[in-house]
């Protein structure tokens, strides 16, 4: 493994925290579409309480990935940025569209609550759903590349039935996280909880009956369908997989709350590492491969070095304001 290999496991990593954090957030706004019942009201304030402390903090990790991708791998960012150039701008349109939804809700007045909350909720149906689906593009294999210069349409790549599962499992991947961070993060209210555990443990279930029809039609992607079934590691991270989710589905059904994020957490994280591993070599399948599209080794160096230097800044802030605003018993 050398430096393009490390950099390219970091935006993976990256990748990780980015669905984990950010993409709970934007399974916040769906339940919000969503709130229903003689609790609406409160299922909503429960969802703003969580967001809002953290929702601008967690696209510090889809910047590392960007930042990597462009500074890195130019060549790989060239590409994706032609042949994806419409789910991309969508999915970057939905961001900007709910943060500032966000924002004009709570300072907009009562009349215009609904108005913004209904513009921030669908925005954050946009964004998950684009972003999986421009990772089912990059893996599916249709982006095709030669002498640097993307060959593919503006339409191909990320029209197929691949990709558009993809998104749907990325979308219903981050309802499923907000449920369960909602349901741990509102345990002392009976009401809500049971509300949102209801809701994760539907959307638990619709997470594993979506993952079956990613395979079914993963023939569209053959490396990543053959490197995630026949690799070495294909059955151990599986098997971990589909226990995580188990355990995670029984620590709700027991009203674990707390046990059932960790179990949600490691579960979604290894779905996402797992798509890592199963596109390497690749960076766009099957024409850019990560060493292939990878900067000069004295570029590789001094970001290495500038990623080094700036996690001594980035991790102990979020910690810190993790500490403050999200942990039981910290903060005002």
């Amino acid at each position: 493994m050398n430096l393009a290999d490390v950099l390219a496991f970091v935006m993976l990593a990256a990748l990780v925290l980015y669905v984990l954090l950010g993409g709970a957030d934007f399974g916040g706004g769906i339940w919000d579409l969503l709130a229903t019942g003689p609790r609406a009201k409160e299922q909503r304030r429960a969802i703003e309480a969580a967001i809002a402390p953290v929702w601008e903090a967690n696209h510090v990790w889809l910047i590392v990935v960007i930042v990597l991708l462009f500074t890195c791998f130019p060549l790989g960012f060239s590409v994706a940025s032609i042949a994806l150039h419409i789910p991309l701008t969508l999915m970057l349109f939905g961001i900007v569209l709910r943060g500032s939804a966000f924002v004009f809700r709570q300072y907009g007045g009562k009349e215009h609550d609904r108005r913004w909350g209904t513009v921030f909720a669908t925005a954050s149906l946009i964004t998950p759903f684009f972003l999986g689906l421009s990772l089912g593009a990059i893996t599916a294999g249709k982006i095709r590349v030669e002498n640097e210069t993307v060959i593919s349409n503006l339409y191909e790549p990320w029209l197929g039935a691949f990709p558009v599962a993809v998104g749907v499992f990325t979308l219903v991947l981050c309802a499923y996280l907000a449920a369960v961070y909602l349901t741990a993060e509102n345990a002392d209210d009976e009401d809500l909880a049971r509300d949102f555990r209801f809701r994760a443990i539907v959307t638990s279930v619709a997470v594993a009956l979506l993952a079956v029809l990613v395979a079914s039609v993963s023939n569209e992607a053959p490396h990543f369908r053959a490197a995630l079934l026949g690799s070495w590691w294909s059955v151990p991270l599986q098997v971990a997989t589909a226990l995580a989710a188990a355990a995670a589905l029984l620590a709700l059904w027991t009203r674990r709350f707390e046990l059932a994020r960790v179990f949600a957490i490691v579960q979604v994280a290894l779905i996402v590492f797992g798509w890592g591993l199963a596109q390497r070599p690749y960076l766009i399948a099957p024409d850019v491969e990560i060493h292939e599209a990878a900067a000069p080794p004295s570029t590789l160096r001094l970001v290495a070095g500038a990623l080094a230097l700036g996690s001594l800044v980035l991790f102990p802030s979020l910690a810190g304001m993790f500490r403050v605003f999200k942990l039981p018993g910290k903060g005002s």
